[in-house]
């Protein structure tokens, strides 16, 4: 284990309905929408989640947490371009609704709350660190505007 980690937080709010988001989670047709091109998921406790997230990068999971609609934990196999470091990171994603609202007919938004940990602290990493911080919170964006354009709502 490195003697220091560290890790992100992002949370986007999505005028959508929590199931929506949580498909756009764990399907791969959605997940190519917003996040990368090709995706493999067996969605349930112990499952694998396999994506390829750009040409550079392709990220593989165990399916720690599947708590549907709420909570999906995935533990991420070690990268082979980067030091092993026996680094364990994980990428947690909560949903829950925002009880306050937004005064919309549409009801209130669903919270995604990404919660990324376990990079290791070292030079060797600072770059990969960067990417998945600046990447998801891109991702999360783009799912955000796929799920809320005009013809994403009429699909639902």
């Amino acid at each position: 284990m490195p003697d220091r980690t560290r890790g992100y937080a992002h949370r986007v709010d999505i005028r959508a309905d929590i199931n929506e988001v949580w498909q756009s989670l764990i399907e791969p047709a959605r997940l190519a929408r917003w996040y990368g091109p090709r995706a493999l998921v067996d969605a349930r406790a112990g499952g694998s989640y396999w994506i390829r997230a750009d040409a550079d990068l392709t990220r593989e999971a165990h399916i720690d947490v599947f708590l549907p609609p709420r909570r999906l934990r995935l533990i991420y196999m070690p990268l082979p371009e980067l030091p092993d470091d026996d680094a364990v990171i994980v990428d947690d994603f909560l949903l829950d609704r925002d009880a306050a609202g937004t005064g919309e007919t549409a009801g209130p938004p669903t919270v995604l709350r990404l919660l990324g940990s376990g990079v290791p602290e070292t030079r060797a990493w600072d770059s990969m660190y960067a990417r998945l911080r600046s990447g998801w919170e891109r991702s999360l964006l783009r799912l955000k505007a796929s799920l809320e354009r005009p013809e994403a709502a009429a699909r639902r």
